[in-house]
């Protein structure tokens, strides 16, 4: 059976939130996932005024009972957003939500007169691997070294970059790995399932952390579990927790955020509006991942780096292949993409240093690129059978073993080298303000590659190698 990564993926997620019905958007199309029968407005007047308009709508024109339009949360959250029921979340399947279609065109007009966005779906947020993974974590054998390697530079907790990684969690024996021996935050949730298998996705913050530690030792790296179940949260949820994460310890130099959603619109996410205007003011740099849709469409909140008064405080970051010379093929791409870093075949920390740690893959490799490159890309090699793609039984799914380190890729990982980047020119120019750090980063840079046809910024560390073309089979 030919896998079907996205679907399989809203199953897998669907799974992991049992009690939000879910459906793809837009209509069918597969590009992202949301909350059946709900959409989101700003609390207050707004949501008043969305309410009384999708009411009013329903009540003429789709003969819906005036009862299924209610608020269903408190208009107390910092997010400033609030939850508007449309319709019976339980109707239909995953295809599309007619109600919230509805609803988002009944607000339209009124839009248009209020000169900014009223009315939004209330979108599945997911680290950027998930929901359109580049691929899973592949075993490496004992002794081969990180990629990037570690830098050469020295640990001083007196000007150490201050870096938060908002991920999953960080797994039991990292302090094993000497790079993250001095990261701290939260513990991963349930590494493995009850058969002791390492569950999908477990590790993602760990291996992060390492990339960071790697390319920039002397930073401070603090892992916060937000996106610990499944590495999916709804939009509605998602900028609440990202103001929990920044406030238990104060905002950071920057922030490392591997995950989003596209809307398909070019205004932003209504659900970190609060969130993205607060960043705006502190002196914080976010980095966040473009995106493995293989698309142009914008990603949030990584294209925000393209939107008015965020160019300095937002840096997106999309995926090059194993060379360095071209894009990945899964990656994100656009005006909206401020520059690409490695993402393809990295090598970093996952777990398994202290006793090895079964792991069964969930999706099956393609016979050809799914986005139509002919480069030994990481859609078709390594080759392995997965659960997700191989329902039916015909073939048995691969198992693997992990013993410390792991090969990944994904926009996930390009953006934690570029975070190493930042923080180690932070470090090499005695720099305190990471928006700057940015900018004369990007303004000094040299290298560069090609990417859908177009001449982009390409951010390589000095003690990353580009990866050849010997492409093993996981199978043993």
């Amino acid at each position: 059976m030919a896998p079907q990564r996205f679907r399989e993926q809203f199953e897998q997620i669907q799974r992991s939130m049992p009690d939000v019905p879910l459906a793809m958007g837009p209509d069918d199309a597969g590009e992202f996932l949301y909350e059946k029968g709900v959409v989101l407005a700003r609390d207050g007047e707004e949501a008043r005024v969305v309410e009384d308009t999708v009411r009013q709508h329903f009540t003429t024109f789709a003969g819906l009972a005036p009862d299924h339009v209610r608020r269903t949360s408190p208009e107390t959250n910092r997010s400033g957003i609030t939850r508007i029921r449309v319709a019976d979340p339980g109707q239909g399947d995953g295809s599309g939500d007619p109600a919230v279609a509805g609803a988002l065109r009944a607000l339209s007009a009124t839009e248009g007169r209020a000169g900014r966005r009223l009315v939004s779906r209330n979108h599945v947020v997911s680290i950027a691997v998930n929901a359109c993974p580049g691929d899973e974590p592949v075993p490496v054998p004992v002794g081969e070294r990180p990629n990037p390697a570690a830098a050469e530079a020295a640990h001083d907790p007196d000007s150490a970059v201050g870096v938060l990684v908002i991920d999953t969690g960080l797994m039991h024996d990292h302090r094993s790995y000497p790079l993250l021996a001095h990261t701290r935050g939260d513990a991963q949730v349930e590494e493995c399932d009850g058969e002791g298998v390492l569950k999908q996705y477990c590790g993602h913050g760990t291996f992060i952390a390492g990339l960071v530690a790697a390319v920039a030792p002397n930073t401070d790296i603090t892992v916060r579990g937000t996106l610990n179940d499944a590495g999916a949260v709804l939009e509605s949820e998602f900028g609440e927790k990202l103001f929990e994460a920044v406030d238990q310890d104060g905002w950071p130099d920057v922030i490392s955020l591997s995950a989003g959603t596209s809307n398909g619109r070019t205004d932003g996410l209504l659900g970190v509006d609060a969130f993205m205007r607060e960043l705006r003011e502190q002196h914080t740099l976010l980095v966040a991942a473009a995106g493995n849709n293989g698309s142009a469409t914008p990603f949030w909140p990584a294209a925000y780096a393209s939107l008015p008064g965020y160019e300095n405080a937002v840096l997106s970051v999309g995926a090059l292949r194993a060379d360095g010379e071209f894009g990945a093929c899964f990656s994100n791409h656009g005006a909206w993409v401020s520059a690409y870093a490695p993402g393809e075949r990295l090598v970093s920390a996952l777990t398994g240093f202290d006793t090895p740690v079964p792991y069964v893959y969930q999706h099956s490799t393609y016979d050809a690129c799914r986005y139509g490159f002919s480069y030994a890309c990481t859609c078709r090699y390594p080759r392995h059978t997965g659960v997700l793609s191989e329902e039916d039984g015909s073939a048995k799914p691969d198992q693997v073993m992990f013993e410390g380190l792991a090969q990944w890729s994904g926009t996930s990982f390009a953006t934690p080298v570029a975070v190493g980047m930042v923080a180690a020119h932070m470090t090499a120019q005695a720099q305190t303000d990471p928006r700057k750090a940015r900018r004369q980063l990007l303004e000094a840079n040299t290298e560069f590659a090609e990417v859908r046809g177009a001449h982009v910024p390409a951010l390589l560390p000095p003690t990353w190698r580009p990866v050849g073309a010997s492409l093993p089979s996981v199978r043993a």
